[in-house]
């Protein structure tokens, strides 16, 4: 029996082993870097050890370190969560030689489909269907080059020892095929410390579904049904949802026997995720089917099925590391309705889903009901780290059928609130609503088909956002003043009004709103009984007494964010002084879109550039930014040199214009 149980992660995932484990009477050891001294998941553990700094291959990706932690602590066992070490054979293996469970597959498993390439292999001897491609050691570009030209493009680059859409490149043309590979290749070299990459045809009209496995140490392995994640950008799941809308159950049985043939193939003990590409041309989720990859772990989007099933997959992991036989047979698995997991990220949806870290001003979750659960790692006052991926929580809702499902995640979404970091929040709400998603017409290309609209607000809502700030503005102001009246001894004079009474005139004044590059004047005008405000486009309107209803406000120093219905609008209130020391005067700069660590520089100064050339490439939040020039000109100065770590809006580079 497992009683001390050390989890190797971070964030929402630890948070929720944590629980299962302390329900299950297990004593709960988390870890943390210097980032995560103060973070939820060591404050819910009952112990926690530090492990290092911020940078993960320090601290979460760091052997030695995990190990020291788990024997200094005499934890029994270790749960690596998902990402980080968890598909990591040689820390299974380090695991083991510690005398400590690890929970998880074996070292063998995990290295059977830890390599793309290999694993297909495998896949092709026990009969799963694979997409057609290159899967061999030859990783020369002529025959890379070679064999996407057989294979006929469009072709799909992907890493062939890591996945999560890194270190993968969509290739539309043989032209584009030499500078694909070159970024799939250093994304995939600096993701995962490998490489090399497999070629595979790109199917055009794709769904992505998977079959959630478990298997155990007594040669059992059952299926519990499959989850469509074919909302995804970035080559990253976004919204998944279990069962696959449209699947009929001749078809669910036959993916779900190959995802059992795929895990009996290696001996697969745990919980596990086969995934397959269907080609959704003409019968959508009963499409022709080939295996992708499998991930030998436990999957972000795993609480939708546990909705369907009825079951908690982390009980079950840890059952199957006690060497217990699986508590079910297939038979005994049956779907309970329909669940859906949406992904709250800091990201900004309408920079091209540019991660977006930062402090987290106020965070608050729907009222807790059966149909809902929301899975995070964060609390009020929290950051966002840069070096983290930028999830901040899971959104889960279940009903009796798809659209009662649809209904109560838009609920949950629209209820949560998450002030400070710009988020993906209004953007979620837009997508499950979209009409071809409700009427379940979708694939993996849902989202960049649908991306001006998914990313734009509705007509007139920052308008909204304004009158509320101002309201608040006021609002505060007032009670301010009443304070101060009360303490002057004289609240009955006029001058201790606080209804914007002035001798003579009417008030007036004029309030400055920074909204990312534009800068807002507000007017306003205090009359006898009302207070009017005008817009910069010459209309006004009158504001109410307080916060318009159905929308709230929230203050970090000079900073307004007004938030309604999921989406949120950030102002930053612009004083005299503040205006002042803000103005730099630069021209022809390109600064960093967000944090993150220069992977490397392109240019040097003194050369001619092109509209549309890459100047700089930034990681950040595990995924690589390519800075392009915005238009012809000539390299003026360099500032920063590959391995630097640069803050949001830092400048990387100034160009100049040609000169005729």
């Amino acid at each position: 029996m497992i009683k001390r149980l050390l989890i190797a992660n971070r964030g929402e995932i630890a948070v929720r082993v944590t629980r299962t484990a302390q329900r299950l009477g297990i004593h709960v050891i988390a870890v943390y870097s210097d980032a995560d001294a103060d973070a939820m998941h060591v404050e819910v553990a009952d112990e926690a050890v530090h492990i290092g700094p911020e940078t993960p291959s320090e601290s979460y990706l760091n052997i030695d370190a995990v190990l020291a932690a788990a024997k200094a602590t005499r934890a029994d066992a270790i749960h690596p969560g998902y990402g980080f070490l968890s598909e990591n054979a040689r820390f299974a293996e380090a695991c083991a030689g510690a005398g400590i469970v690890f929970v998880g597959p074996s070292a063998e498993a995990m290295r059977a489909m830890g390599d793309k390439a290999a694993s297909k292999n495998v896949m092709q001897a026990a009969g799963v269907p694979l997409v057609p491609g290159y899967h061999g050691d030859d990783q020369s570009i002529e025959t890379l080059t070679s064999a996407a030209r057989e294979i006929g493009f469009p072709v799909l680059i992907k890493a062939s020892a890591g996945g999560g859409g890194r270190g993968m490149r969509i290739v539309e043309q043989d032209i584009d095929f030499p500078d694909a590979l070159d970024a799939a290749r250093r994304e995939a070299k600096g993701a995962f410390g490998d490489d090399r990459v497999l070629v595979e045809k790109y199917l055009t009209i794709p769904r992505h579904i998977e079959v959630q496995v478990f298997g155990d140490n007594h040669g059992n392995v059952v299926h519990l049904f499959e989850r469509d994640c074919s909302l995804q950008r970035r080559y990253q799941k976004v919204v998944e949802e279990a069962p696959a809308p449209g699947m009929h159950a001749e078809r669910r049985a036959e993916i779900g026997k190959a995802a059992v043939a795929a895990a009996k193939a290696i001996d697969y003990a745990g919980a596990g995720t086969v995934e397959f590409i269907v080609d959704a041309t003409h019968e959508g989720a009963n499409g022709p089917f080939y295996f992708m990859e499998m991930n030998t772990r436990l999957q972000v989007e795993h609480p939708v099925t546990e909705y369907v099933t009825g079951l908690d997959l982390v009980e079950w992991q840890v059952r199957v590391a006690e060497g217990d036989p699986l508590p079910m047979a297939q038979n005994d698995l049956v779907l309970d309705g329909h669940a859906i997991e949406a992904r709250l990220y800091a990201e900004d949806t309408a920079r091209d889903f540019l991660p977006a870290p930062g402090h987290i001003v106020a965070f608050e979750v729907p009222e807790p009901r059966t149909a809902t659960r929301v899975d995070t790692g964060v609390r009020s006052g929290d950051d966002i780290a840069v070096a983290y991926d930028p999830m901040i929580a899971k959104v889960i809702a279940h009903g009796p059928d798809r659209d009662a499902a649809i209904a109560e995640l838009d609920r949950a979404l629209e209820e949560l609130v998450c002030v400070g970091p710009t988020t993906n929040q209004a953007f979620l709400r837009r997508a499950i609503k979209h009409p071809d998603f409700v009427a379940a017409a979708i694939d993996t290309g849902f989202i960049s088909r649908y991306q001006k609209d998914l990313t734009t607000e509705a007509p007139g809502k920052t308008r909204q956002a304004l009158i509320a700030a101002v309201a608040d503005e006021l609002s505060s102001r007032q009670v301010h003043a009443r304070e101060r009246s009360r303490e002057s001894g004289e609240p009955g004079t006029p001058w201790a009004a606080t209804d914007g009474w002035r001798a003579n005139i009417a008030a007036r004044e004029a309030l400055t709103f920074q909204s990312g590059d534009e800068e807002i004047l507000v007017g306003v005008h205090h009359e006898a009984a009302n207070i009017v405000v005008s817009f910069p486009d010459e209309t006004s309107a009158r504001l109410p007494q307080d916060v318009p209803a159905g929308w709230r406000v929230f203050r970090d120093a000079h900073r307004v964010f007004a938030c309604s219905d999921g989406s949120q609008f950030r102002f930053d209130r612009v004083v005299a002084v503040e205006q002042a020391a803000g103005q730099s005067g630069a021209t022809g700069n390109l600064n960093a879109p967000m944090p993150g660590k220069i992977v490397s520089v392109e240019v040097q100064q003194g050369d001619v550039v092109s509209a549309g050339q890459t100047l700089v490439v930034l990681e950040a939040m595990k995924m690589e930014h390519a800075i392009k020039a915005p238009a012809d000109g000539v390299v003026a100065e360099v500032f920063h040199a590959s391995g630097d770590q640069v803050v949001d809006g830092v400048e990387l580079l100034r160009l100049d214009p040609v000169e005729n």
